[in-house]
């Protein structure tokens, strides 16, 4: 008995971790979420800058705002590629995330499986004792019934004559 109160405990740790890895998960899919958005929204401010100046290239331009707009689309081009870096290591985030819950999830559902197989084992031996006890009893009625058809003294008559 005491080893199932130590082992409801390690559950009740087990799925306190678990709680907290699913909460790590979903935050590390947040996370991956909200940077893809940011990613997106830097290529997509990169082709309506580029569409911009396009236009604005067909007309006539000085050197000085060429130069102006190729630095900055480096920039952003920088940008984008950081970005995408750090898409790349918040996917990476969410992978040991999911892989960590996954781990706790099993750990979780071993010790529950656990308690399980020792909550069966229990019940099938309170089960044989109480079969046990019956067939003792039962024993004993048919031996004291066999005694009395014989006309000899059940065991409990005998036992106050001795005294």
């Amino acid at each position: 008995m005491k080893d199932n109160r130590c082992l409801h405990v390690a559950l009740e740790l087990a799925e306190k971790d678990r709680d907290a890895a699913l909460a790590r998960c979903r935050q590390a899919a947040q996370t991956l979420e909200r940077h893809r958005l940011q990613a997106q929204q830097l290529r997509d401010y990169r082709a309506d800058y580029l569409a911009r100046w396009n236009g604005q290239f067909q007309q006539r331009g000085t050197v000085e705002i060429m130069r102006c707009y190729r630095d900055f689309m480096a920039r952003l081009d920088q940008a984008i590629a950081q970005q995408a870096l750090v898409v790349q290591q918040a996917e990476w985030q969410l992978e040991h995330s999911r892989l960590h819950l996954l781990e706790q999830e099993r750990r979780a559902a071993a010790i529950r499986k656990l308690l399980e197989k020792r909550a069966a084992e229990q019940a099938l031996a309170a089960q044989r004792r109480e079969q046990k006890h019956t067939d003792e009893q039962a024993s004993r009625l048919a031996w004291n019934q066999r005694l009395e058809s014989a006309g000899i003294f059940a065991a409990a008559d005998i036992a106050p004559l001795a005294a």
